[in-house]
């Protein structure tokens, strides 16, 4: 078995599991992750983040709501990191996506964001 995902819903899902993990082979690793982000959660923080990218400059620059994300992300302490190009010209950024997030951590970024437009006096939704 290369890889699989089981979502833990019913209890056949558990057996399911339950049964893969007992024939996986000696070194298999098993991950163990919070549910996902909701889609609702999703297109909230996108409508955030494009009220902060069309309101709010920032140190003299108009930031993308892509852009924007990476910030907040990076103020969760999401392991965000800079390594220099290949050649040489600038910096990359590497780090994970929102789409990693659990249901409860992108509940904080949206409450992150919303701290955020309001202390900058923006109306949060």
């Amino acid at each position: 078995m290369g890889r699989a995902t089981v979502i833990l819903q019913t209890p056949s899902d558990r057996a399911m599991a339950s049964a893969w993990i007992a024939k996986a082979p000696e070194g298999t690793r098993v991950d163990f992750k919070a549910s996902k982000r909701t889609t609702p959660q999703n297109a909230l923080m996108w409508v955030l983040l494009s009220e902060v990218a069309s309101t709010i400059p920032w140190h003299g620059m108009r930031l993308s709501a892509k852009d924007w994300k990476i910030v907040f992300l990076d103020a969760l302490k999401r392991e965000l990191r800079m390594v220099p190009n290949i050649d040489g010209t600038g910096f990359v950024q590497l780090g994970r996506s929102s789409s990693d997030l659990s249901k409860e951590e992108m509940a904080g970024m949206i409450d992150l964001i919303n701290a955020f437009l309001a202390k900058h006096g923006r109306k949060a939704a």
